[in-house]
Protein backbone atom coordinates (compact mmCIF):
# COMPACT_ATOMS: atom_id res chain seq x y z
CA UNK A 1 0.00 0.00 0.00
CA UNK A 2 2.84 2.42 0.85
CA UNK A 3 4.39 1.85 -2.59
CA UNK A 4 0.98 2.44 -4.23
CA UNK A 5 0.56 5.77 -2.45
CA UNK A 6 4.07 6.85 -3.44
CA UNK A 7 3.45 5.96 -7.08
CA UNK A 8 0.11 7.80 -7.09
CA UNK A 9 1.83 10.88 -5.64
CA UNK A 10 4.52 10.72 -8.35
CA UNK A 11 1.85 10.28 -11.04
CA UNK A 12 -0.16 13.27 -9.73
CA UNK A 13 2.93 15.51 -9.73
CA UNK A 14 3.83 14.41 -13.28
CA UNK A 15 0.28 15.03 -14.52
CA UNK A 16 0.15 18.50 -12.92
CA UNK A 17 3.49 19.55 -14.42
CA UNK A 18 3.01 17.76 -17.77
CA UNK A 19 6.57 16.46 -17.91
CA UNK A 20 8.66 13.61 -16.48
CA UNK A 21 11.65 15.95 -16.34
CA UNK A 22 9.84 18.73 -14.44
CA UNK A 23 8.31 16.25 -12.00
CA UNK A 24 11.69 14.62 -11.46
CA UNK A 25 13.30 17.99 -10.69
CA UNK A 26 10.62 18.90 -8.14
CA UNK A 27 10.63 15.43 -6.54
CA UNK A 28 14.45 15.23 -6.64
CA UNK A 29 14.39 12.00 -8.62
CA UNK A 30 15.72 11.12 -12.04
CA UNK A 31 13.28 11.21 -15.00
CA UNK A 32 13.83 7.49 -15.52
CA UNK A 33 12.80 6.71 -11.94
CA UNK A 34 9.66 8.83 -12.33
CA UNK A 35 8.81 7.05 -15.59
CA UNK A 36 9.47 3.66 -13.97
CA UNK A 37 7.10 4.32 -11.07
CA UNK A 38 4.30 5.40 -13.40
CA UNK A 39 4.86 2.38 -15.67
CA UNK A 40 4.66 0.10 -12.61
CA UNK A 41 1.43 1.77 -11.53
CA UNK A 42 -0.06 1.32 -15.02
CA UNK A 43 0.97 -2.36 -15.04
CA UNK A 44 -0.55 -2.90 -11.60
CA UNK A 45 -3.83 -1.25 -12.63
CA UNK A 46 -3.91 -2.76 -16.11
CA UNK A 47 -4.68 0.57 -17.79
CA UNK A 48 -2.75 3.38 -19.46
CA UNK A 49 -2.72 6.60 -17.43
CA UNK A 50 -0.74 8.85 -19.76
CA UNK A 51 -0.41 9.35 -23.50
CA UNK A 52 3.29 9.87 -24.20
CA UNK A 53 4.66 11.77 -27.20
CA UNK A 54 8.06 13.33 -27.82
CA UNK A 55 6.64 16.79 -27.05
CA UNK A 56 4.14 16.35 -24.23
CA UNK A 57 2.22 14.13 -21.87
CA UNK A 58 -1.57 14.03 -21.70
CA UNK A 59 -4.00 12.13 -19.51
CA UNK A 60 -6.14 9.20 -20.58
CA UNK A 61 -9.68 8.94 -19.24
CA UNK A 62 -8.46 6.54 -16.54
CA UNK A 63 -5.63 8.95 -15.77
CA UNK A 64 -8.12 11.81 -15.25
CA UNK A 65 -10.06 9.74 -12.71
CA UNK A 66 -6.96 8.64 -10.82
CA UNK A 67 -5.60 12.19 -10.80
CA UNK A 68 -8.72 13.50 -9.04
CA UNK A 69 -8.48 10.72 -6.44
CA UNK A 70 -4.74 11.33 -6.07
CA UNK A 71 -5.21 15.06 -5.50
CA UNK A 72 -7.84 14.39 -2.85
CA UNK A 73 -5.47 11.99 -1.10
CA UNK A 74 -2.52 14.39 -1.26
CA UNK A 75 -4.57 17.38 -0.11
CA UNK A 76 -5.85 15.40 2.88
CA UNK A 77 -2.31 14.37 3.80
CA UNK A 78 -0.98 17.90 3.35
CA UNK A 79 -3.83 19.34 5.40
CA UNK A 80 -3.00 17.01 8.28
CA UNK A 81 0.71 17.73 8.10
CA UNK A 82 0.13 21.48 7.87
CA UNK A 83 -2.16 21.38 10.91
CA UNK A 84 0.57 19.66 12.92
CA UNK A 85 3.30 21.98 11.64
CA UNK A 86 1.30 25.09 12.46
CA UNK A 87 1.09 24.04 16.10
CA UNK A 88 4.89 24.15 16.20
CA UNK A 89 5.52 27.28 14.15
CA UNK A 90 3.24 30.28 13.66
CA UNK A 91 3.12 31.56 10.04
CA UNK A 92 5.12 34.73 9.52
CA UNK A 93 6.39 36.77 6.59
CA UNK A 94 4.87 38.88 3.79
CA UNK A 95 2.21 37.89 1.25
CA UNK A 96 1.61 40.10 -1.81
CA UNK A 97 -1.96 39.80 -3.10
CA UNK A 98 -3.69 41.30 -6.13
CA UNK A 99 -7.47 41.68 -5.83
CA UNK A 100 -10.11 43.19 -8.15
CA UNK A 101 -11.22 46.51 -6.68
CA UNK A 102 -14.87 45.50 -6.99
CA UNK A 103 -14.31 42.94 -4.22
CA UNK A 104 -13.46 45.56 -1.58
CA UNK A 105 -17.06 45.51 -0.17
CA UNK A 106 -17.42 41.73 -0.58
CA UNK A 107 -17.21 38.95 2.07
CA UNK A 108 -13.49 38.77 1.22
CA UNK A 109 -12.67 41.69 3.55
CA UNK A 110 -14.08 39.89 6.59
CA UNK A 111 -12.02 36.79 5.82
CA UNK A 112 -8.83 38.81 5.39
CA UNK A 113 -9.44 40.58 8.71
CA UNK A 114 -9.95 37.24 10.43
CA UNK A 115 -6.69 35.93 9.01
CA UNK A 116 -4.77 38.97 10.27
CA UNK A 117 -6.21 38.50 13.77
CA UNK A 118 -5.25 34.82 13.76
CA UNK A 119 -1.72 35.36 12.40
CA UNK A 120 -0.45 38.78 13.54
CA UNK A 121 3.10 38.02 12.38
CA UNK A 122 2.02 37.82 8.71
CA UNK A 123 2.19 41.11 6.78
CA UNK A 124 -0.25 41.50 3.87
CA UNK A 125 0.49 43.77 0.90
CA UNK A 126 -2.89 44.05 -0.85
CA UNK A 127 -3.28 45.71 -4.26
CA UNK A 128 -6.89 46.43 -5.22
CA UNK A 129 -7.08 47.04 -8.96
CA UNK A 130 -9.30 46.19 -11.93
CA UNK A 131 -6.16 45.64 -14.00
CA UNK A 132 -5.46 41.91 -14.32
CA UNK A 133 -1.98 41.46 -12.86
CA UNK A 134 0.38 38.61 -13.73
CA UNK A 135 1.40 36.50 -10.75
CA UNK A 136 4.94 35.83 -11.89
CA UNK A 137 5.85 38.96 -13.85
CA UNK A 138 4.38 41.28 -11.20
CA UNK A 139 5.77 39.29 -8.25
CA UNK A 140 2.53 38.42 -6.46
CA UNK A 141 2.11 35.45 -4.14
CA UNK A 142 -1.68 35.18 -4.56
CA UNK A 143 -4.16 36.53 -7.11
CA UNK A 144 -7.85 36.79 -6.35
CA UNK A 145 -9.88 36.55 -9.56
CA UNK A 146 -13.57 36.82 -10.35
CA UNK A 147 -15.28 35.39 -13.42
CA UNK A 148 -17.12 32.37 -14.81
CA UNK A 149 -16.46 29.04 -13.10
CA UNK A 150 -13.17 27.42 -14.08
CA UNK A 151 -11.83 23.88 -13.98
CA UNK A 152 -10.16 22.81 -10.78
CA UNK A 153 -6.35 23.03 -10.72
CA UNK A 154 -3.66 22.28 -8.17
CA UNK A 155 -2.88 26.00 -7.78
CA UNK A 156 -6.45 27.34 -7.88
CA UNK A 157 -9.21 27.26 -5.26
CA UNK A 158 -12.78 28.53 -5.31
CA UNK A 159 -13.57 30.94 -2.45
CA UNK A 160 -17.25 31.78 -2.94
CA UNK A 161 -19.86 32.51 -5.59
CA UNK A 162 -21.12 36.04 -6.21
CA UNK A 163 -24.75 36.28 -7.28
CA UNK A 164 -25.35 38.84 -10.06
CA UNK A 165 -28.35 41.13 -10.39
CA UNK A 166 -29.72 43.34 -13.15
CA UNK A 167 -30.12 46.75 -11.52
CA UNK A 168 -31.05 50.32 -12.39
CA UNK A 169 -31.77 53.39 -10.31
CA UNK A 170 -35.33 53.98 -9.11
CA UNK A 171 -35.24 57.40 -10.80
CA UNK A 172 -34.33 55.85 -14.17
CA UNK A 173 -37.02 53.17 -13.90
CA UNK A 174 -39.69 55.70 -12.93
CA UNK A 175 -39.61 56.95 -16.51
CA UNK A 176 -39.90 53.47 -18.06
CA UNK A 177 -42.73 51.04 -18.67
CA UNK A 178 -42.84 48.12 -16.25
CA UNK A 179 -40.35 45.30 -16.96
CA UNK A 180 -42.28 42.02 -16.77
CA UNK A 181 -40.29 39.67 -19.02
CA UNK A 182 -36.73 39.40 -20.39
CA UNK A 183 -37.82 40.72 -23.81
CA UNK A 184 -38.85 43.99 -22.14
CA UNK A 185 -35.18 44.69 -21.38
CA UNK A 186 -34.55 45.45 -25.05
CA UNK A 187 -36.04 48.92 -24.77
CA UNK A 188 -33.66 49.98 -21.95
CA UNK A 189 -30.16 51.49 -22.17
CA UNK A 190 -27.38 49.28 -20.88
CA UNK A 191 -24.04 49.94 -19.18
CA UNK A 192 -21.58 47.15 -19.96
CA UNK A 193 -18.28 46.02 -18.50
CA UNK A 194 -15.29 45.59 -20.84
CA UNK A 195 -13.93 43.18 -21.83
CA UNK A 196 -16.42 40.69 -20.29
CA UNK A 197 -19.58 42.04 -22.01
CA UNK A 198 -21.93 41.04 -19.21
CA UNK A 199 -25.09 42.41 -20.83
CA UNK A 200 -25.19 39.78 -23.58
CA UNK A 201 -26.09 36.89 -21.29
CA UNK A 202 -28.72 34.37 -20.25
CA UNK A 203 -31.44 34.36 -17.63
CA UNK A 204 -32.77 31.31 -15.79
CA UNK A 205 -36.07 30.78 -13.99
CA UNK A 206 -37.42 27.70 -12.27
CA UNK A 207 -40.10 26.09 -14.42
CA UNK A 208 -39.20 28.14 -17.51
CA UNK A 209 -36.77 27.75 -20.39
CA UNK A 210 -33.50 29.64 -20.22
CA UNK A 211 -33.67 32.79 -22.28
CA UNK A 212 -31.05 35.15 -23.65
CA UNK A 213 -31.23 38.92 -23.50
CA UNK A 214 -29.27 41.78 -24.99
CA UNK A 215 -29.54 45.43 -24.04
CA UNK A 216 -28.47 48.22 -26.35
CA UNK A 217 -25.20 49.36 -24.84
CA UNK A 218 -24.93 53.10 -24.47
CA UNK A 219 -21.92 53.14 -22.11
CA UNK A 220 -19.00 50.69 -21.73
CA UNK A 221 -16.57 50.97 -18.81
CA UNK A 222 -13.55 48.99 -17.61
CA UNK A 223 -14.02 49.67 -13.88
CA UNK A 224 -16.61 47.67 -11.92
CA UNK A 225 -17.15 50.35 -9.27
CA UNK A 226 -17.77 52.94 -12.01
CA UNK A 227 -20.18 50.51 -13.69
CA UNK A 228 -22.30 50.37 -10.56
CA UNK A 229 -22.13 54.11 -9.85
CA UNK A 230 -23.34 54.88 -13.37
CA UNK A 231 -26.32 52.56 -12.88
CA UNK A 232 -26.92 54.03 -9.42
CA UNK A 233 -27.08 57.58 -10.78
CA UNK A 234 -29.52 56.83 -13.59
CA UNK A 235 -27.46 56.03 -16.70
CA UNK A 236 -29.14 52.70 -17.41
CA UNK A 237 -29.14 48.99 -16.53
CA UNK A 238 -26.07 47.07 -15.34
CA UNK A 239 -25.34 43.48 -14.25
CA UNK A 240 -23.49 43.74 -10.93
CA UNK A 241 -22.53 41.49 -7.99
CA UNK A 242 -25.26 41.53 -5.34
CA UNK A 243 -22.86 42.66 -2.59
CA UNK A 244 -22.36 46.00 -4.38
CA UNK A 245 -26.06 46.85 -4.33
CA UNK A 246 -27.21 45.47 -0.95
CA UNK A 247 -27.55 48.81 0.86
CA UNK A 248 -29.11 50.66 -2.07
CA UNK A 249 -31.63 47.87 -2.65
CA UNK A 250 -32.66 48.04 1.01
CA UNK A 251 -33.11 51.82 0.82
CA UNK A 252 -35.00 51.72 -2.47
CA UNK A 253 -32.45 53.79 -4.38
CA UNK A 254 -31.79 50.85 -6.73
CA UNK A 255 -34.30 48.50 -8.40
CA UNK A 256 -33.67 44.80 -8.98
CA UNK A 257 -35.08 44.03 -12.42
CA UNK A 258 -36.78 40.68 -13.04
CA UNK A 259 -36.10 39.32 -9.53
CA UNK A 260 -37.67 35.94 -10.42
CA UNK A 261 -34.97 35.39 -13.05
CA UNK A 262 -31.33 34.53 -12.27
CA UNK A 263 -28.13 35.42 -14.06
CA UNK A 264 -25.18 33.03 -13.93
CA UNK A 265 -23.15 33.69 -10.79
CA UNK A 266 -19.51 34.73 -10.86
CA UNK A 267 -16.91 32.60 -9.10
CA UNK A 268 -14.40 34.28 -6.82
CA UNK A 269 -11.25 32.17 -6.65
CA UNK A 270 -7.63 32.32 -5.57
CA UNK A 271 -4.62 31.41 -7.71
CA UNK A 272 -0.97 31.13 -6.75
CA UNK A 273 2.19 30.21 -8.69
CA UNK A 274 2.43 26.50 -9.47
CA UNK A 275 6.01 26.60 -8.21
CA UNK A 276 5.00 27.92 -4.76
CA UNK A 277 5.83 25.60 -1.84
CA UNK A 278 2.94 23.42 -0.74
CA UNK A 279 2.18 24.80 2.69
CA UNK A 280 3.49 27.78 4.56
CA UNK A 281 1.92 31.22 4.68
CA UNK A 282 0.48 31.24 1.15
CA UNK A 283 -1.50 28.06 1.76
CA UNK A 284 -2.57 29.24 5.23
CA UNK A 285 -3.88 32.48 3.66
CA UNK A 286 -5.85 30.65 0.95
CA UNK A 287 -7.25 28.26 3.57
CA UNK A 288 -8.53 31.25 5.56
CA UNK A 289 -10.13 32.86 2.49
CA UNK A 290 -11.98 29.67 1.56
CA UNK A 291 -13.22 28.90 5.10
CA UNK A 292 -16.96 29.37 5.78
CA UNK A 293 -17.85 32.75 7.28
CA UNK A 294 -18.98 32.88 10.88
CA UNK A 295 -22.69 33.63 11.31
CA UNK A 296 -22.06 35.56 14.53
Amino acid sequence: MIDDLRQIAIFAKTADLGSFRKAAAELRLSPSVVSHHISQLESKLGVALLYRTTRRLSLTGEGERLLQAGRTMLEAAESGLNALQQTAAEPQGMIRVTIPSVLSPSPLAERISGYCRQFPRVVLDLEFSDERRDLIADHFDVAIRMGPGRKRAANRRSLFSARRLLVASSTYMAGQDQILAPKDLERLEGIDFAPARLLNSRLRKEGAEDTSFKLKTQITVNDAQALYQLARTGSGVAAVPEFLATEDLASGKICHLLPDWELDSLEVFAEWPASAPRGGIVRSFVDALSAPLSKN
